[in-house]
């Protein structure tokens, strides 16, 4: 059974609001009101987002993170990152290399 957006709309609109209140009025760093807000949230806009796919087939923009396997994602992405870097780098040193050094060589590979 699928559940209707709006009724999940709703659901998300108040985990908000109670995300936000317990924020206000968060005591320390690790507040467990604040902490169990920011699952609801979680929960509220998972449900919503599915709840919007199976009756429209659209998503909404967003992404969830924080879990284990989407931190390593994140690593894996920062690693490609730095292997464009480095290709770039190889680039970079043709261009120290004016026309005729670069035909020069392309004639000593022939």
């Amino acid at each position: 059974m699928s559940v209707d957006p709006r009724a999940a709309l709703s659901v998300l609109v108040t985990a908000f609001e109670r995300h936000l209140e317990a924020c206000a009025g968060r005591r320390g760093e690790d507040d467990p009101s604040v902490m169990a807000a920011y699952d609801d949230l979680v929960e509220a806009f998972e449900a919503y987002d599915g709840a919007l796919y199976d009756a429209t087939g659209e998503m909404t923009p967003f992404d969830i993170y924080g879990s284990d396997d989407e931190d390593r994602d994140d690593e894996d992405d920062l690693e490609d990152e730095d292997d464009l870097d480095d290709d770039d780098d190889l680039d970079d040193d043709d261009d120290d290399l004016d026309d005729d050094e670069l035909l020069a060589d392309l004639d000593d590979e022939a």
